[in-house]
């Protein structure tokens, strides 16, 4: 499965606009609208950042401002070289005292729940933090562009950005649905025990259109919740997928319902988590293997 960019393919086109990127922009007053609809202002370019999730920490290496990170959240494991960066904690244990010795002139925070607290507290004690929350693929490609201005990186940051949304572009193109196809109905065990599935207006919902399907519980209220397995059985849905490596386990837990049409389809698929449930660049990996099953699944109506 490929990425939509390599990291380090695009180092010509940092080298090539260094000197015009040095003179335009490392004394400049750079600013964006973040995501809590604030506005984050620094009087230069971020030379020392902190990410507070692992998707942040994705989204600051496709801008191009991998380098300035000095501090990342737990399981911070993507690319590679997230890894050689001083983790310190998560947002639910996070060590305070650690983060400001850092001296970060940027924090960048999955702006959700309770991480809003721990934003305002970061900003009690004079840090600059951007809130980060991406709903829709647009969000993603312009997180990397915002990055990539409070960092300096503009040009890489662009760059990527474009090359996300022309993947993207792409795979509606392949997968939009054709003359007369109806949707493949799908349902996404968010997780087995107790059952938890997602609305329309989740991520994976929005993955799962792109893909020629339809979300067998778009209509309920909440973004995410429990159901019944009777509910689910109810739907009776063509394709059942999850996160993990493997679908092995998914079909143990429904070979017992072979009256299932996606039991009886073997339609029954995994998909990395990392893919797709964090909100930065790979989740156009996890989009393409979907659509790769619902078009195999779609062969078996």
């Amino acid at each position: 499965m490929r990425s939509f960019f390599r990291f380090e393919t695009i180092a010509w086109i940092t080298l090539l606009f260094a000197c015009i990127g040095t003179t335009h922009s490392a004394y400049a007053d750079v600013s964006v609208i973040d995501d809590g609809k604030r506005t984050v202002r620094l009087t230069q370019p971020a030379k020392r950042i902190i990410s507070l999730a692992p998707h942040v920490t994705e989204l600051v290496f496709a801008a191009g401002a991998g380098k300035q990170l000095v501090g990342v959240s737990e399981y911070s494991d993507y690319p590679e070289d997230a890894k050689k960066v001083a983790s310190i904690g998560s947002i639910f244990a996070l060590d305070l005292e650690r983060l400001i010795a850092l001296k970060p002139d940027l924090v960048i925070i999955w702006g959700t729940g309770n991480a809003k607290h721990l934003a305002q507290k970061l900003r009690d004690n004079q840090l600059t933090v951007y809130e980060n929350e991406p709903h829709s693929f647009e969000d993603i490609a312009s997180s990397i562009e915002k990055i990539a201005i409070l960092s300096g990186t503009e040009v890489v940051g662009k760059e990527n950005a474009r090359l996300f949304r022309q993947r993207l572009q792409s795979l509606n193109q392949e997968y939009q649905l054709k003359n007369k196809q109806t949707p493949v109905r799908v349902f996404h065990q968010m997780v087995k025990s107790p059952l938890m599935t997602v609305n329309k207006d989740h991520f994976v919902s929005k993955m799962i259109e792109i893909c020629g399907g339809t979300n067998v519980f778009g209509d309920l209220k909440d973004i995410s919740a429990t159901i019944t397995v009777e509910a689910m059985l109810a739907t009776n849905p063509d394709v059942i997928f999850s996160s993990g490596k493997e679908s092995g386990k998914l079909q143990n837990e429904w070979n017992q319902f072979p009256n299932l049409s996606a039991v009886k389809k073997k339609n029954l698929f995994s998909i990395p988590g990392d893919w797709l449930h964090r909100a930065g660049p790979r989740v156009l990996d996890a989009t393409e293997m979907l659509c790769k099953q619902i078009r195999e699944a779609r062969t078996r109506q």
